[in-house]
């Protein structure tokens, strides 16, 4: 197991990247083979991360904010040019043309976010399985939720590794001053959700949340897309976990409904499941402890799994097919809270001086 900076994970994707598209151009095989990446064995590539993550917080906290904010204004201005062009022309080429660089434009934001995270930050990652990805493939990545960092983690783990991550957000969300209209813009779906007591009140909204998943999922079936889902619904609390008298040590119950639609939606336009499994073996933790760099290691395990044709059918409506796919889930997060457990449980590698791995 190697403990890697991420700036070695998107020096490799954009490496397989290039490895792809001159494979696309014949180009004998020999000639093909790319260069094996530095690796390093220690959590910092060089000194110049060291020097920035022994900033003084006083100083550190406030730079890091200050650059994430600039970092949103460069990628949201140029971002929000491109989609009033996709809006408004109706030439299909140009749209097609706007929607990628829309995508190129949210992978830097990306890129730099991590880079920033890396400079300011001693936090550790310990990334086990992240192997054979396909920035052509189109996946459903499922993982447990305890955090708001989750979503940086995972936008680092995978940017340019996979097609774009996309969430289910809620409608709320759209109101997010400059980060709303760009989530919009770059096509996430935001879902409405409806109380109980809401829709027993008003039953003409039973299936609405449903209907706008099966409309994102019409157009991700004509992109390259990973769909992320956070299956347990909600961020993971321990007042939660007692609520719902959950069976697992460290997770919610699942909600197997929503995997099931989604898979059932977009059909055989996926071509594998990635399960994600995120620890924090100091606790919960927020954003500004990422911000902060009170994080100090953060885990996580990915396994693909494949999409079995007994994982497709209509969960509504077919009771057999639904316990089906909820005994699949319910395995699924067994088996998850297990790896958790054996991630808790691993040693806490030391700090040590950065050191050159051979190439």
């Amino acid at each position: 197991m190697l403990w890697r900076r991420g700036t070695s994970l998107e020096a490799q994707g954009w490496a397989e990247q290039s490895f792809a598209r001159r494979a696309s151009r014949n180009i004998p095989t020999a000639a093909l083979t790319p260069r094996p990446l530095r690796s390093y064995s220690a959590p910092f590539p060089s000194a110049i991360d060291a020097m920035f993550a022994t900033f003084p917080a006083l100083l550190r906290i406030p730079l890091v904010m200050l650059l994430l904010t600039v970092n949103i204004v460069l990628h949201v201005l140029p971002l929000f040019v491109f989609t009033l062009i996709k809006v408004i022309m109706p030439v299909r080429m140009i749209r097609l043309a706007c929607s990628r660089i829309l995508i190129v434009i949210a992978e830097s934001w990306i890129a730099v976010n991590s880079l920033m995270f890396d400079w300011f930050t001693r936090t550790r990652w310990q990334l086990e399985g992240l192997t054979d990805l396909r920035y052509d493939g189109n996946y459903l990545v499922l993982c447990n939720h305890q955090s708001w960092v989750d979503i940086p983690v995972l936008q680092k783990i995978f940017n340019r590794r996979i097609p774009f991550l996309r969430f289910f957000l809620k409608s709320q969300l759209i109101w997010v001053p400059l980060l709303g209209p760009a989530w919009w813009a770059l096509d996430f779906p935001f879902m409405k959700r409806y109380s109980k007591e809401t829709l027993a009140a008003h039953p003409e909204l039973q299936g609405k949340d449903m209907e706008a998943t099966r409309r994102a999922c019409e157009k991700f079936r004509h992109m390259p897309v990973s769909v992320m889902n956070f299956v347990e619904g909600t961020r993971f609390t321990p007042a939660k976990h007692d609520a719902q008298s959950s069976p697992y040590r460290y997770l919610l119950r699942p909600k197997a409904g929503g995997v099931a639609f989604v898979l059932d939606a977009m059909g055989d336009a996926l071509h594998a499941i990635l399960d994600v499994t995120i620890v924090y073996p100091n606790g919960p933790c927020t954003m500004m402890d990422l911000i902060a760099g009170r994080i100090r290691d953060i885990r996580v395990h990915l396994r693909e799994l494949p999409i079995d044709a007994e994982l497709h059918g209509n969960y509504e409506n077919d009771v057999a097919f639904r316990e089906r796919f909820q005994t699949w889930v319910n395995t699924l997060w067994s088996e998850k809270d297990t790896r958790i457990g054996r991630m808790h449980d691993q040693p806490v590698v030391q700090q040590q001086e950065p050191q050159r791995c051979a190439s």
